[in-house]
């Protein structure tokens, strides 16, 4: 039995597709669904049962998950705005930890999401295999409680977890995330609206307007890397999960022009205040972990991904309707 939490979620859903399409159903999809169009995502997949994340510890302690031989842990919140800490701590930290006490009674595979924003600016560089753990300095409370998940792993069960730090993951079945989906999204709405893309100004002379770089990685290779950490407990610790490749927010934006056959039109805004001391400039996934590791599949470029998201998912729902876009 498989526990998939974050199931209805952007990679979580994805993730339950890839399953299945391995002939994976014994599953058990943990979410929190509320008001959203996240159970879109569900549509055409199949699992065995679907609980609320409230209700999984229940079911747990009611010995109704004991069979569980591997989980994918995904289900937290990701906004790097959410200034309520109390709330990450419950949610995102304390849910993870008890989520692995299980893992390890059971004795089942757990691989979670970790997140790049555990590096902060990246003043210690963006290295998987940097120790001690606990010298990092997260720019947001978000990146702080997937920071406190990493050293918990680390200390309580070293050795019988994969974590994968995601990079700037883009792809389809993000339509509920709101301001928190991808730029690739907005941008190409913003296209449609108004024929340019919008990306923030430079407050740094080292870098230009738009030359902000970002590792940009396609969500088809996150989930690929995903399984295969999840197929092999023997490979544990932490992972970079990002093409190891930096490409700025100019490169993103001319991608999504090229892919809808348009000329680039790019206008540059000021920052919110808000993001001005928590922004990074430039973030960059070293893979030499994973690659050492076996992982041997190339990830996809930056242009070939924008192009297969914008004509596959987004261009196809524009002209068929809402409901082709999802994956």
């Amino acid at each position: 039995m498989y526990i998939l939490t974050g199931g209805a979620g952007f990679i979580g859903s994805f993730t339950l597709k890839k399953l299945n399409e391995r002939g994976i159903e014994d599953i058990v999809v943990v979410d929190s669904l509320q008001s959203t169009e996240k159970w879109k995502n569900l549509r055409g997949k199949k699992f065995k049962d679907y609980l609320d994340k409230g209700q999984l510890f229940s079911a747990i302690e009611a010995g109704k998950l004991d069979k569980t031989t591997h989980i994918i842990h995904l289900g937290a919140s990701s906004s790097t705005t959410v200034m309520d800490c109390d709330y990450l701590m419950e949610n995102n930290v304390h849910y993870s930890e008890r989520l692995g006490e299980f893992a390890n009674r059971v004795g089942a595979r757990m691989v979670y999401a970790s997140s790049a924003a555990t590096y902060g600016a990246g003043e210690l560089g963006y290295e998987d295999t940097y120790e001690p753990l606990v010298e990092l300095k997260p720019l947001n409370p978000y990146g702080y409680s997937k920071h406190l998940v990493d050293l918990w792993f680390q200390k309580h069960i070293p050795n019988k977890f994969a974590g994968l730090k995601f990079f700037n993951v883009y792809g389809p079945n993000e339509y509920h995330k709101g301001g928190q989906k991808s730029v690739v999204n907005h941008a190409y709405h913003q296209i449609l609206n108004s024929g340019e893309v919008k990306l923030f100004k430079s407050y740094r002379d080292d870098y230009g307007h738009g030359e902000q770089k970002r590792d940009f990685v396609y969500v088809d290779d996150c989930v690929d890397v995903m399984l295969w950490l999840l197929e092999r407990p023997q490979v544990n610790g932490l992972f970079n999960v990002g093409t190891g490749q930096a490409r700025s927010w100019n490169d993103l934006a001319n991608a999504i022009f090229a892919a809808l056959d348009k000329p680039s039109n790019i206008k540059y805004i000021e920052m919110p205040d808000n993001l001005i001391n928590q922004y990074q400039y430039f973030t960059q996934a070293n893979v030499s972990r994973l690659r050492s590791a076996g992982y041997d599949k190339p990830f996809t470029s930056l242009e070939d991904g924008v192009r297969d998201y914008v004509i596959k998912y987004l261009e196809a729902g524009t002209k068929n309707g809402y409901d082709a876009s999802f994956a």
